[in-house]
């Protein structure tokens, strides 16, 4: 257990920040499932709105350190590609 001030400080960020990445993550999760349940279901209209939304929601994450740069690129390049194919 932490006995300085400056540890439990840290304790207690990191607790905050944690709870914070967890949030910004399922909040991604949740959108991009959206556009695939879209994408599953062939509406290519509500899967394009959804697309809209999870978007900003991945480059978000990727700019917060959450996700790799690339892996948010790759994620919206991959989904878009699956809705233009429709």
């Amino acid at each position: 257990m932490a006995h300085h001030k400056s540890a439990k400080k840290r304790i207690r960020q990191t607790v905050r920040r944690t709870a914070v990445n967890d949030a910004r993550r399922s909040r991604i999760r949740t959108y991009v499932k959206k556009v695939e349940t879209a994408i599953a279901a062939g509406d290519k209209e509500a899967a394009k709105a959804a697309l809209r939304v999870a978007e900003p929601e991945l480059a978000r994450g990727a700019g917060k350190g959450l996700v790799p740069k690339n892996t948010a690129a790759r994620k919206v390049s991959r989904l878009s590609a699956r809705i233009k194919a429709l």
